[in-house]
């Protein structure tokens, strides 16, 4: 698949996902950007984080506020290549583990730590 083709896929899903949300948390999805990538670049994987990671938040969680430490706004990324390969090339299971990802990285910007998401199943 095509790196435009997964982004396709990666976004409807994630449109697909925002849908199907509860209605008190779609306008806090609706705050975190969404960004597709192929894998995590230079400066990430320079920060200790590894080739193969699949999603990424990054900015200040939704019950916190903006500080000099955490400026940017909330974010999400999700490293398509590795979510692709993840998947073995298989475009159902990718599209599976778009999902998961993509919410994994909407629960930490809920304030969700990893106990949280694993009762969640979102591990």
């Amino acid at each position: 698949m095509t790196p435009a083709e997964l982004s396709r896929i990666a976004e409807h899903e994630v449109a697909d996902i925002r849908a199907k949300l509860p209605a008190d948390i779609q306008p806090l999805a609706a705050r975190v950007a969404v960004h597709f990538a192929s894998a995590p670049d230079e400066a990430l994987r320079a920060e200790g984080f590894e080739p193969d990671l699949l999603g990424l938040f990054d900015g200040a969680a939704y019950n916190e506020e903006l500080s000099a430490a955490c400026a940017l706004p909330p974010q999400i990324f999700l490293y398509l290549e590795n979510l692709h390969d993840y998947a073995d090339g298989d475009e159902a299971a990718f599209r599976e583990e778009v999902r998961v990802t993509y919410l994994h990285e909407l629960g930490h910007y809920l304030g969700w730590d990893e106990s949280d998401l694993a009762a969640r199943g979102l591990d």
